[in-house]
């Protein structure tokens, strides 16, 4: 109990390393360079640039707080075995006994990927069927939906719930650490030239802080942009979901525009406030793979095989929730049918 308590309180350490150095640059740019500093901005500039700062930092620290304390989302209680299931599964102790259990409960579960060995993916921790594209934190010792990766630097889960404002919070922390280091950049200069003679130890600081912060969330964000482009978790890009048809990591993707509003939504004017807009409920996904309208034909794709390895398992047909169905009712673009295949219409 006393290492666990510890652990909660060092796993802190690096959200207070960071609220600790925000609070220097806003001390610093606003109190010594903005208000102390003698002659260093015109009026007019100075007011523009405080404004500017202003609606930077402010973005900034609601993306950050929305990130660190909104809770990782979880499956729901259908997911969880009954009584009886749960009792019947742990008796058992044959591995093939216990997968008919977990293919017996999860007939009516929206699930469409199996582990590698297509086996009903279950969490012996929470002792639940995982939703598809939902994983166990070992940090958080949950299940956690569309789960990315767990992050120090916000010492929480970055899942279904937030992932929006992880996306805002790369990309308000680049605006404030690019706005601070660009009007900076004229007193590190000044430094240099020995020009300055206030605030010397919070302008080098500063320009190098905000420097050095841009060029690694550049990277980061980059990469999650792209992760976002292609509707994929970063554990799906080390790890692809297996389907029916076999491993594929374009499995969800269902092209640019939808990948996008999938995270974001349909109402753009949203888009840059971390308000949790998201589309569907984190446990079921469109994807191009599997038809999930039992009133669709299947149309195979050209990577899919003639006959699928694992007929023997069987997905459910439930429809989509109606915000899933929006992303797939426009068109049918990434569904790609073989030569030889007619035209068919969805129903």
């Amino acid at each position: 109990h006393v290492l666990k308590c510890c652990q909660k309180v060092l796993a802190w350490v690096p959200v207070a390393f960071i609220a600790l150095v925000v609070a220097w640059s806003y001390y610093a740019y606003v109190v010594e360079l903005c208000l102390y500093s003698p002659n260093s901005y015109l009026c007019f500039i100075a007011v523009v640039y405080l404004v500017v700062f202003h609606v930077s930092f402010f973005m900034f620290v609601w993306s950050y707080w929305k990130t660190i304390f909104t809770s990782p989302a979880s499956p729901s209680n259908e997911f969880c075995l009954s009584k009886a299931d749960k009792e019947q599964y742990e008796k058992e102790e044959r591995p093939e006994s216990q997968q008919e259990i977990l293919r017996r409960a999860a007939k009516d579960l929206p699930i469409y990927t199996t582990t590698a060995s297509r086996a009903i993916r279950y969490c012996d921790r929470c002792q639940l069927i995982k939703p598809d594209r939902c994983h166990h934190c070992s940090a958080c010792d949950i299940c956690v939906l569309k789960m990315d990766h767990h992050c120090p630097w916000v010492n929480n889960c970055v899942g279904f719930s937030n992932y929006k404002f992880f996306l805002l919070f790369l990309m308000y922390s680049l605006l404030y650490c690019l706005f601070v280091a660009a009007t900076v950049l004229q007193y590190f200069i000044k430094f240099w030239t020995n020009e300055l003679t206030h605030a010397k130890f919070h302008v080098l600081f500063l320009f190098f802080v905000a420097a050095m912060f841009f060029i690694s969330i550049l990277s980061l964000f980059s990469y999650h942009c792209w992760l976002v482009g292609k509707n994929r978790s970063t554990i799906e890009t080390f790890r692809a979901p297996t389907f029916r048809n076999g491993p594929d990591k374009n499995g969800f993707s269902l092209g640019c525009s939808k990948n996008l509003r999938e995270v974001f939504g349909d109402e753009k004017k949203y888009w840059l406030l971390p308000i949790f807009t998201s589309l569907g409920d984190g446990c079921n996904f469109p994807t191009r793979l599997v038809i999930m309208d039992p009133e669709q034909v299947t149309v195979p794709s050209q990577n899919e095989p003639a006959k699928s390895s694992g007929t023997n398992q069987s997905f459910p047909t439930r429809p989509l929730s109606d915000s899933q169905n929006r992303l797939l009712a426009s068109d049918c673009q990434w569904v790609e049918p073989a030569p030889e295949e007619e035209s068919v219409k969805t129903g």
